[in-house]
C-alpha cells in the first residue's frame, strides 16, 4: 500500500507562510543563507500525467504525496515533486498545488 503525506479532506493542500524576513525578486537573500539556484529554474509541472495505480511503474515503498477532494484521489510521486517541487493540478471545479 502507498504511503501517503498530508491531510485528506477537501481542502487538499494548505500553505502557511512563516513570519521569516524573505528575499524579494532582485534582493539578496538574509546573511547566512545561500541561493543555489536562480529564481525560476525549477519548472513547476502544469498538466500531469496520471494512469491508474494498478497499472503504474512504482514500488509499493515508495512515497507519494496524496490529495482527495471530493471522492477523487491523486498521489504525486516524490521522486517527481524532488524534481520539480510544484505540481499545478485542478479536481472538478478546485485547483490547487501539491508543493514538496
Amino acid at each position: 500500500m502507498h504511503r501517503f503525506l498530508g491531510f485528506f479532506s477537501s481542502a487538499a493542500v494548505l500553505l502557511t507562510l512563516s513570519p521569516l524576513d524573505l528575499p524579494v525578486a532582485g534582493e539578496e537573500p538574509p546573511p547566512g543563507v545561500q541561493q543555489l539556484l536562480p529564481r525560476g529554474e525549477i519548472a513547476a509541472v502544469f498538466e500531469p500525467h496520471f494512469v491508474p495505480a494498478n497499472v503504474a511503474e512504482i514500488s509499493d515503498e515508495a512515497w507519494v504525496l496524496g490529495v482527495v477532494i471530493s471522492g477523487e484521489a491523486r498521489a504525486y510521486s516524490l521522486n517527481l515533486l524532488n524534481q520539480h517541487e510544484v505540481i499545478n493540478d485542478r479536481i472538478g471545479e478546485r485547483s490547487f498545488a501539491a508543493v514538496w
